[in-house]
């Protein structure tokens, strides 16, 4: 028995380790680099940061741009979530999915679709009327379209975990209310309030989110706070300003995490895999057509009006031959990078999430830590990676595609853990503990019954982690090796020089990334589904 509880605290240990390896110590390197200027201890980054109106000015901005994305997404998605998740509307399933395409794709993607139609060259102008694309041009290219952008691409979120907590209440307490009350009275009373820390959790996020979010606010203009640490890192190469200017951003995402756990207070959740499984509905009746059209009308809007100015634009044989020369390399490597670094997350992740299931030594703490360097700006840990490894003795890892690994593994830990999280708590603990009274040894009962059983959780985990790899940007333009760039970072790079024609068609390649996990996962799942 000593000898198996030793192998399972080991494993476990040793992921937990590589873990804050990879999070906490870039951190604490960067916090110790900002504090020490030409050898001694100082606060001149700091006072230099904070005594600077543009970076205030910058702060400022970024904080009204995530306030008025989070009303748009929060509003959205949860009239979405409850439409689609306590109604009898017709389609919901593919209509949850039609709505969550934004989430897979990066936001300059959309940014960039919302120009090819509203902008002075774009779909608007030429079927319309030019001088109304140049007022929508002029209103793209500012707070309301970064508003616009940003709240369509994190509504997802929201609408997800509306559905998630929808499909965690008890019908039998809205059955009883019923009794007694309509349906208006029993989602005001008793659906809404349970569903309610949900509902503020994924507004906390998106509004985290949104505060990091770099690559479509420059696209249209719109000067944000993360651009000021990204400068003085990727320009200036001072990293303790860089790391100072970051520290606002950092207070806020402690600040976010600490409301939701106020409003979470540590209550269990667990996530289903169907929009179809609450037997309780309210029903539509003569209004479902209405109410139909007008959920497709705003799809159509939201997620297809950018898809099709993409489209329009770069699907030319011309376009995409041009963006596949010049950017297939880095498509490829996007795949080979997202691969490897999914496949690690679900490893960490499942391990990290045994420890938090089974409530083992420190599981808050790295519970919180995952969440905190999942909300934290991309931009922050890339800086505090590039401190760390930026030295003669690490040359061979910070100029290698690892480094750029270990940034995904420090900020996707959360989503790969989260998800398995759900799965390990709808499974009883007593197939283990059965398994052990056996004398099974702890990898045995891992790999031989508990990961079996959580095949939809492991696929689903790598498939998320997969397109969050592939979409993201941050982490990429700070740490991709010479000639080692991602499509993402590529993309950002030719947005400054290239034609509209190769930007879009480099913007179909992404779209084309993002589908890629699901032909993958088929596959798995048809290999794994094989009988031994």
């Amino acid at each position: 028995m000593g000898r198996v509880l030793n192998s399972r605290r080991v494993t476990l240990i040793a992921a937990a380790l590589v873990f804050l390896f990879a999070g906490c110590l870039p951190l604490c390197s960067m916090l110790i680099s900002s504090l020490r200027v030409d050898g001694h201890f100082s606060l001149r980054n700091f006072e230099d940061v904070f005594g600077s109106i543009r970076i205030w000015t910058l702060f400022g901005n970024s904080i009204a741009l995530a306030s008025l994305a989070t009303i748009v997404a929060g509003g959205l998605g949860v009239f979405l979530g409850m439409l689609l998740g306590k109604t009898d509307l017709p389609v919901r399933t593919g209509l949850v999915v039609l709505f969550s395409l934004p989430l897979l794709l990066p936001p300059y993607v959309l940014a960039i679709g919302w120009f090819e139609i509203l902008g002075r060259g774009g779909l608007l102008a030429q079927l319309v009327n030019p001088s109304w694309a140049e007022i929508s041009s002029r209103w793209l290219f500012g707070m309301p379209g970064a508003v616009l952008v940003l709240g369509t691409a994190f509504m997802p979120a929201v609408l997800l975990l509306t559905l998630t907590y929808l499909a965690g209440v008890d019908p039998s307490l809205e059955e009883a209310a019923r009794l007694s009350s309509g349906w208006p009275v029993v989602l005001n009373r008793i659906t809404v309030p349970l569903i309610t820390p949900g509902i503020l959790l994924s507004l906390v996020l998106v509004f985290l989110l949104s505060m990091g979010e770099l690559g479509a606010p420059s696209f249209l203009r719109v000067s944000v706070f993360p651009v000021a640490s990204f400068t003085q890192s990727a320009a200036f190469y001072n990293f303790g300003a860089a790391t100072a200017a970051a520290v606002p951003l950092i207070g806020v995402v402690l600040l976010g995490l600490f409301i939701s756990e106020r409003m979470l207070h540590n209550k269990a959740y667990s996530f289903r895999w169907s929009v179809q499984q609450n037997p309780n509905r309210v029903k539509l009746a003569k209004t479902t057509s209405v109410v139909l059209l007008a959920v497709i009308a705003l799809a159509v809007l939201l997620v297809g009006m950018p898809l099709v100015g993409v489209l329009w634009r770069g699907a030319s044989s011309a376009a995409l031959a041009d963006a596949i020369e010049r950017a297939g390399a880095s498509a490829a490597r996007s795949l080979v990078y997202a691969t490897i670094s999914a496949t690690m997350l679900c490893l960490i992740g499942f391990l990290l999430a045994y420890i938090v299931h089974r409530r083992l030594a420190a599981s808050f703490w790295l519970d919180a830590l995952t969440l905190f360097l999942f909300t934290l700006p991309g931009g922050i840990i890339g800086i505090g990676l590039i401190g760390l490894w930026n030295r003669p003795s690490t040359n061979w890892m910070y100029a290698s595609a690892a480094v750029l690994i270990v940034g995904f593994i420090a900020q996707y830990t959360a989503l790969g853990m989260r998800i398995l999280l759900a799965g390990l708590s709808q499974l009883p603990m007593s197939l283990e503990e059965a398994a052990e009274v056996a004398g099974a040894s702890w990898f045995r009962r891992v790999f031989a019954i508990l990961v079996p059983l959580l095949r939809p959780s492991v696929l689903a985990a790598w498939g998320v982690t997969f397109i969050f790899c592939t979409r993201d940007l941050s982490l990429p333009l700070l740490l991709a090796p010479p000639g080692g760039d991602t499509l993402t970072a590529r993309t950002m790079t030719l947005m400054a020089n290239g034609s509209s024609e190769l930007v879009a068609a480099l913007s179909l390649l992404s779209i084309a990334l993002a589908v890629t996990p699901f032909g993958l996962l088929a596959v798995a799942w048809r290999l794994w589904s094989k009988p031994a």
